[in-house]
């Protein structure tokens, strides 16, 4: 694990809010010529500090206003059906994270859907139809303090 220092973590910061901002307004940010800037940035990079860029989508604008965290036991761990589940948690789009924890449930999955009609045809035509799913609780998302 790299030391990261304060400038490093100030780095991390801004990139985290805003991970288009140019090198030379992130380096006049944190107090650095744009070259040394760029130098830490990388060696982020390549210590797997910073492991990809992506974007943050509005949920809402795209249709998607239902939100819930379903947590899920499973019936077993047999390698062939957790492979199964893990196989539709990856390739299905409302399912936007999925978290193996320790507790009463074995996952715990961020879901999102245009509407609790689309949940419902969810649960019931994609996460129950999964041979290794014993149960699935929901708390439905009723608004993001921090996202």
């Amino acid at each position: 694990m790299p030391d990261l220092d304060k400038t490093d973590q100030l780095i991390l910061d801004l990139m985290k809010h805003d991970s288009r901002i140019s090198n030379s307004d992130l380096a006049e940010r944190v107090g650095l010529s744009a070259s040394t800037c760029w130098r830490r940035v990388k060696a982020l990079e390549n210590s797997g500090v910073i492991r990809n860029y992506t974007v943050a989508l509005d949920d809402a604008r795209q249709g998607l206003g239902f939100g819930a965290i379903v947590h899920v036991r499973l019936t077993r761990h047999d390698p062939d059906q957790l492979d199964a589940f893990l196989r539709v948690v990856q390739n299905r789009r409302e399912i936007r994270a999925c978290h193996a924890t320790t507790g009463q449930a074995d996952y715990h999955l961020h879901v999102v859907c245009a509407d609790i009609e689309a949940f419902n045809i969810f649960l019931e035509q994609v996460l129950f139809r999964i041979p290794a799913v014993a149960s699935a609780q929901t708390n439905v998302i009723l608004r993001t303090i921090k996202g």
